[in-house]
């Protein structure tokens, strides 16, 4: 049984059972939360995520890009009109669509190959690093690596992201969260710690841009002075 989130315009009553017929009858955990930002905290603790574009492709298209752009590894599975599949383009970066016609079976199976395909995908390697998403197990080299689990959530969202250069801000908001009130210097320190595990040889694949902020590279960067 997978733990799933609903994101529809219909979660103004979190308590109100879900909405699609076809989803509704099955028996994985739910949980439904409005389409806004607070959706990708809530999407860190589930399997899978639902978003019902089926009235308000306009608010499902914004949460789809708000995923891809915090590299959240949650499978996005779309419900759909008929009339709403013309609006579909590659950036909103769903890993499959479904009509809202659709019985329980064929939610089922889309749902089951989704997370199956994640569980196949959840080792990302790049350069010397490798990361275990679902055993959040990290090594450099071979070397395993003894982190924190934020240090392992910024790790992994740099590397998901090689050459991408994020400012203090931007990281605080994505890794630590909306509801985080700590200062950038947070930030800092945990780059610092990762660094020291990552040891000499390796401390280079996070690189400092000077006023900028942080970004990681397979191939290893010169580090900038802070």
């Amino acid at each position: 049984m997978a733990q799933l989130l609903v994101v529809t315009p219909d979660a103004s009553d979190p308590a109100a059972p879900v909405s699609l017929p076809g989803l509704a009858l099955l028996a994985h955990t739910m949980r439904i939360c409005l389409p806004d930002a607070d959706a990708l905290t809530a999407a860190s603790r589930v399997d899978a995520v639902v978003i019902d574009a089926r009235t308000d492709l306009a608010a499902a298209r914004t949460v789809c890009r708000l995923f891809v752009a915090a590299g959240n590894s949650v499978p996005l599975l779309l419900v759909l009109s008929e009339g709403g599949f013309v609006a579909i383009r590659p950036d909103w970066g769903v890993d499959d669509i479904v009509c809202d016609t659709a019985g329980p079976a064929e939610f089922e199976a889309r749902l089951r190959l989704l997370l199956e395909r994640t569980e196949e995908s959840s080792v990302l390697a790049t350069g010397p690093l490798t990361i275990d998403e679902n055993g959040y197990h990290a090594a450099v080299n071979g070397r395993p690596l003894d982190l924190t689990y934020t240090e392992f959530e910024l790790l992994k969202y740099l590397a998901q992201h090689p050459g991408r250069v994020f400012s203090r801000e931007q990281l605080l908001s994505d890794v630590w969260g909306y509801d985080y009130y700590g200062g950038t210097r947070t930030v800092d320190v945990h780059v610092r710690r990762l660094r020291a595990k990552l040891g000499v040889e390796f401390e280079s694949l996070i690189g400092t841009v000077r006023n900028v902020g942080y970004r990681f590279s397979p191939e290893g960067i010169p580090r900038a002075d802070e």
